[in-house]
């Protein structure tokens, strides 16, 4: 008999420039309040505002902060597994980083993750924030689960990474300007076909800070098929997930078996 399929609901938010950080925490907070899921998704440091750079030392807090507290209570309350977006974690020695953040159903910190590639090009999160260095998956009851952000969806080595470590689903909480939401739906599809896993993209919606976010959030299943796919606009984005699907799909074209340049036999599928 088949798993129970997983019901996915991604929050395609905005973060207008008129709105605090405080309110944009409580509208979500109502927002989730209202959600019936199995996982929900957030996007990249929706509560700061990506492109809001100057506010990223006063709004940073460590994971025991009051912006994650209330975003775990809330997973609690209503027995979902939460990817909380990211945010600007202060970490015990000071440094900054962009920390995405699996919850799980009992309000439990399940995995973290410090985005590892920090976008270039002269940008502000080079400057300001510290890359982080792990990059693995997690075991849940929805499945082994590994997260990624935004400009990461370009390194296609970081997210066989996660294959490698068994990853059956990866959550991608991003920022991603409208000026390239080709590059991110071809992207996105790219990582959940070569990688046979399932792959929930959570992105902005909205403008902010002068730059048209792209919304698009997709939720894409194994054989790199998009089940679901947002548009421009703030809303939410939802579909079902086959829980053996990335399983089914690993057996039937059993593709990573087949690879060379000296790497060691992956252990896609092994818990």
């Amino acid at each position: 008999m088949s798993a129970d399929p997983v019901r996915v609901v991604c929050l395609q938010l905005a973060c207008p420039d008129e709105e605090s950080a405080a309110d944009r925490v409580r509208r979500v907070l109502a927002e989730l309040r209202r959600v019936e899921a199995d996982l929900v998704v957030l996007p990249e440091l929706w509560a700061t505002g990506f492109f809001h750079v100057a506010d990223y030392d006063a709004q940073a807090e460590p994971l025991t902060g009051p912006t994650l507290t209330a975003l775990r209570e809330v997973a609690r309350e209503r027995g979902f597994h939460l990817v909380a977006g990211s945010l600007v974690e202060r970490a015990d020695d000071g440094a900054l980083h962009n920390t995405a953040v699996l919850v799980g159903p009992g309000g439990d910190i399940l995995h973290t993750y410090r985005k590892v590639h920090l976008f270039g090009h002269d940008g502000a999160e080079t400057r300001l924030l510290t890359p982080g260095t792990d990059v693995r998956a997690v075991s849940t009851e929805l499945g082994r689960i590994g997260l990624a952000t935004c400009y990461d969806l370009r390194f296609p080595e970081l997210f066989r990474q996660l294959a490698d470590d068994g990853a059956e689903l990866v959550a991608v909480v991003s920022a991603w300007p409208a000026a390239r939401v080709e590059h991110w739906r071809v992207l996105a599809r790219a990582r959940a076909i070569e990688n046979q896993t399932q792959l929930v993209a959570c992105n902005l919606a909205g403008r902010h800070a002068g730059r048209e976010l792209a919304g698009t959030s997709l939720v894409i299943d194994a054989w790199g098929t998009v089940l679901a796919e947002g548009d421009a606009a703030p809303g939410t984005v939802v579909a079902t997930l086959d829980r053996d699907g990335p399983a089914t799909v690993r057996a039937a074209f059993p593709v990573l078996a087949d690879r060379r340049l000296g790497f060691a036999a992956p252990t896609v599928g092994v818990r």
